[in-house]
């Protein structure tokens, strides 16, 4: 299986406190930690503990000063200044299902753009079990501090590879010996109709276009979600989500 290389993104900030407390527990490396000054009550104090117990450099910073740095207005008067994000490779994805002892559960986003989305899967994708998400370099949104917030953390516990080119990379993940489903609102079979017992990607599409023709051709079946009321379709993270705890409910207690 041919090696993607690894890929950087340089976006350095977690914000928010439920985000900093998962990065602190998650073990990563913190560049320090900025406190808005009197921010001293609640979970603040929990992150100022747990910071100072891993020698994390804490600042304190007024209002305005920290208004400033941040990148969303919701940051709760808490800054993580983190090394850039580095994304896995696909083959590192694939080692998570073999060292659980699990059949693989892949998770391939086809154009995500809306950071809110991306950040609502990867929290969803975690709670489920997934081994790993896909995403492509370009037309996509990348993981920044607005997705890392989203996710509740779970930025910190996923694998995320970061590809040239998705039809590409299936190709090179069914030779590997997975199946690709892809969702589809003008296909035949609902969602609730597939086997899930086998090695998957299961492909969501863009939030407008859904998935492209080249993708789409690739998979070997393709799923839909039926719609019942006047609106025919779900958001995008929404979707994933139904589909994931699918999969979750057919494997339940099943190993390989």
């Amino acid at each position: 299986m041919k090696k993607e290389n690894k890929n950087i993104e340089f976006e350095d900030h977690v914000e928010g406190r439920n985000s900093v407390l998962e990065l602190l527990d998650s073990g990563k490396d913190i560049n320090k930690i900025y406190i808005t000054k009197g921010e001293k009550h609640g979970s603040i104090n929990k992150i100022i503990q747990k910071a100072k117990d891993k020698k994390v450099i804490i600042i304190e910073k007024d209002r305005r000063q920290m208004d400033k740095i941040a990148e969303n207005t919701n940051y709760q008067g808490v800054i993580a200044i983190v090394p850039p994000y580095e994304y896995c490779d696909v083959e590192d994805i694939l080692k998570v299902a073999k060292e659980r002892n699990e059949i693989p559960f892949i998770l391939i986003l086809d154009g995500i753009e809306d950071p809110h989305n991306l950040g609502s899967i990867i929290r969803t994708a975690e709670t489920a079990g997934v081994h790993g998400i896909i995403i492509p370099k370009r037309r996509s949104a990348s993981v920044n501090s607005t997705v890392n917030k989203t996710s509740a953390g779970a930025v910190e516990y996923m694998k995320i590879a970061r590809v040239t080119n998705i039809s590409d990379t299936i190709e090179m993940i069914k030779k590997e010996g997975l199946w690709i489903i892809g969702t589809d609102i003008n296909t035949n079979t609902c969602y609730d109709k597939q086997d899930y017992n086998m090695p998957i990607a299961i492909v969501i599409g863009n939030e407008g276009r859904g998935i492209s023709n080249r993708v789409k051709n690739n998979c070997d079946f393709l799923v839909k979600i039926p719609m019942n009321g006047k609106i025919t379709s779900l958001n995008a993270s929404v979707s994933a989500g139904i589909i994931m705890y699918k999969v979750v409910e057919a494997r339940r207690g099943k190993k390989l």
